[in-house]
C-alpha cells in the first residue's frame, strides 16, 4: 500500500485526473502560511492511498496535470518515496538521504509546511524516490 498527499490547487487549471485507482482518507482545508505569491492562500489537502502496484503509474498521471512553478506531489509505499514535479519523477529508496537530493532544491522554493520528506512520511519505516 502507499499513502501520499495532493494539494487540489497544485493542479494545472483545465486538466482533470480521473479513472484513479486510489483511495482519499481525509480532506482538509487551511489557511497556508508562508506561501509565495504564486500560492494561493487557502489550501485544499487530499490524504490518499493505493495500491502499490500501481505507484508508478499514479506519478505518471501526477506528473502530467501538476501546474507549475515548483508544485508536486509525494507519495510512499513502505520500501520507497516518490516526489512528482510537472513533468518530473523522484523516486528512491526510503531514508536514503541521497535520493532527497536531486529534488530539494526545486522544493527548497516553497514553505517548509508543504515540504513533507521532513513530515510524517519519514517518520513511517524504510525507504525513498530515485529519479525515474
Amino acid at each position: 500500500m502507499i499513502d501520499g498527499t495532493l494539494i487540489a490547487e497544485s493542479l494545472r487549471v483545465g486538466t482533470t485526473l480521473d479513472g484513479l485507482r486510489l483511495t482519499v482518507r481525509k480532506i482538509s482545508r487551511y489557511r497556508a502560511g508562508g506561501t509565495t505569491p504564486d500560492q494561493p492562500g487557502v489550501w485544499t489537502v487530499l490524504e490518499f492511498e493505493a495500491a502499490e502496484d500501481g505507484a508508478a503509474e499514479l506519478a505518471r498521471a501526477f506528473a502530467d496535470v501538476l501546474a507549475e512553478p515548483g508544485w508536486y506531489v509525494n507519495f510512499q509505499s513502505p520500501s520507497e518515496s516518490f516526489v512528482v514535479f510537472p513533468a518530473r519523477i523522484f523516486r528512491y529508496p526510503r531514508g536514503d538521504a541521497s535520493g532527497r537530493a536531486p529534488r530539494r532544491p526545486t522544493a527548497e522554493a516553497w514553505p517548509s509546511r508543504t515540504r513533507s520528506w521532513t513530515g510524517p512520511s519519514d517518520r513511517r519505516p524504510a525507504a525513498r524516490p530515485r529519479a525515474a
